[in-house]
């Protein structure tokens, strides 16, 4: 039997991926512009996992193990992969079924433009933290919100960026929510225990987000000409039967989520009842929409069933409304399946050659300080999700390397678990290639390089974390050896 040594990775052996990755992406961005995540942006993940491989292979491992890696690193994004798919189909049947219109036709009357950006972040975070998803919140009400956006004459991209504030505020809270509860698993801690711990630097981020969108409400160009907007109803209304009923399939949703159900099955069940509200309420629609050669029931089938795959597409006679109206299916989610997974092939590689393992050792070199170790732990986080691309690696990995750093250093585990959340969480939608912000990408169809500027949430929360960190704000110790954990969590909360 042949036994194969390996070899400790060096720091260049690291730094020369990262920067491969760093360069082609940058040039992929420069030559291709806001449409490099259709394909450029993979080629640039795909080359730097040929780099990574080629220096775990000088380094003794063979290319089974690195090949047995990269499977298992896009095993792990499938389930991911089986919603983003199931999301489009969903998207596409609240198009036809009027669900979506209904919820822009009743936006427009209900919302006051000055009010609008603050409201659809506080309405994305109230609903992300009933059901502890940010996907659904943002595939969902993000959605109809961007709609709404567009018949007030807002800016998109501060909409979207409201929608992401919103929707990881809630996420973030929710102990639905899978990280929420991944990052207490990962640092030893309690799950309510966490989420209270997390409240410190989370609700002030979220407040002081909340102001900045009612201040850019306030000084936003807003029309007072209300033709744009009654045009905008009278399309709605022309071409949807609008009625409060089609709000079911998202009040069906909601209660499942709530009620705990695993995202695929709820969200399929969401599609499907997109589907029968649409042959149901949506009759005028579906009949200017078949070809009724072969009958009209024969259309109508096939017609909701290929709004599963490819989506719904309207001609209102109005080109705004016409792409506003348009859209979802489950091919339209292909090229984000296929970001994420060249993604997670690279972060496969990275963590299995020992790569990602070489920066944190280096940092915690110069991280001498509780401040400058919970600092070091979120610019982990962040250059986790860059490189690994997705937030579950961006919570796991560090949270192993750094777990026992901060027992060394007497911290309690929920510190370590809310700089997981603040660190990795809070980021990753605001990276195009990452997984999240792929997802936000194809959702929302607005480049994550865009929207980050104004998801101001999601940029205030780590350097508040920081800050805390460095004035020992909220930096909870460790109790005496011979108190029980719970006594601990009572005492110290």
């Amino acid at each position: 039997m042949i036994v194969t040594t390996t070899k400790e990775a060096k720091f260049l052996d690291a730094l020369i991926p990262i920067v491969v990755l760093i360069c082609l992406l940058g040039a992929a961005v420069y030559l291709y512009g806001d449409s490099s995540s259709s394909g450029p942006n993979q080629i640039a993940l795909l080359f730097a996992t040929f780099t990574a491989a080629l220096i775990g292979l000088k380094n003794g491992y063979t290319w089974k193990t690195l090949e047995e890696a990269m499977i298992k690193g896009i095993t792990i994004s499938l389930g991911a992969i089986l919603i983003l798919l199931m999301v489009g189909a969903l998207i596409g049947t609240w198009l036809l079924s009027g669900t979506v219109p209904t919820l822009i036709y009743y936006g427009l009357q209900i919302i006051n433009p000055h009010w609008f950006y603050a409201a659809s972040c506080v309405i994305c975070g109230i609903v992300a933290m009933s059901i502890g998803s940010s996907w659904t919140t943002a595939a969902t009400i993000g959605v109809a919100l961007l709609g709404v956006a567009n018949g007030l004459d807002l800016d998109p991209v501060v909409t979207a960026g409201a929608v992401i504030s919103g929707a990881y505020f809630g996420d973030k809270l929710s102990p639905l929510s899978e990280t929420t509860n991944l990052a207490p698993a990962v640092a030893g801690a309690d799950l309510f225990t966490h989420i209270h711990h997390m409240l410190w630097t989370t609700v002030p981020s979220f407040v002081i987000a909340v102001i900045i969108f009612i201040f850019m409400g306030f000084n936003a160009d807003v029309s007072s000409d209300t033709a744009g907007i009654d045009n905008m109803v009278g399309l709605l209304q022309d071409n949807f039967n609008i009625s409060i009923v089609n709000l079911v399939p998202l009040v069906v949703l909601l209660a499942l989520a709530i009620r705990k159900m695993p995202a695929f099955p709820a969200i399929s069940i969401g599609a499907v009842l997109g589907a029968v509200w649409a042959l149901l309420f949506q009759g005028e629609l579906l009949a200017s929409q078949v070809d009724v050669s072969q009958g009209q029931l024969v259309g109508y089938f096939k017609l909701v069933w290929a709004t599963f795959f490819d989506g719904f597409a309207i001609q209102t006679g109005n080109a705004k409304m016409d792409s506003l109206l348009s859209g979802g299916g489950m091919s339209g989610m292909l090229t984000t399946t296929w970001l994420i997974m060249m993604a997670l092939m690279f972060g496969a590689i990275m963590e299995k050659t020992g790569l990602l393992d070489v920066f944190v050792r280096s940092i915690l070199k110069i991280a001498k300080s509780t401040g400058s170790l919970i600092a070091s732990t979120i610019a982990t986080c962040i250059g986790t999700n860059l490189v690994a691309a997705d937030q579950y690696i961006a919570i796991v990995v560090p949270g192993r390397m750094f777990k026992e750093e901060y027992k060394k250093r007497g911290l309690r585990p929920v510190n370590l678990s809310r700089t997981l959340e603040d660190g990795g969480t809070i980021t990753s939608p605001l990276i195009p290639w990452n997984t999240c912000g792929a997802y936000m990408q194809s959702v929302l169809l607005i480049n994550p390089f865009d929207y980050a500027l104004y998801a101001f949430f999601n940029l205030i929360n780590p350097v508040l974390a920081v800050i805390y960190a460095y004035f020992g704000i909220k930096i909870l110790k460790l109790e005496p050896k011979h108190l029980q954990p719970e006594t601990q969590a009572q005492r110290s909360e």
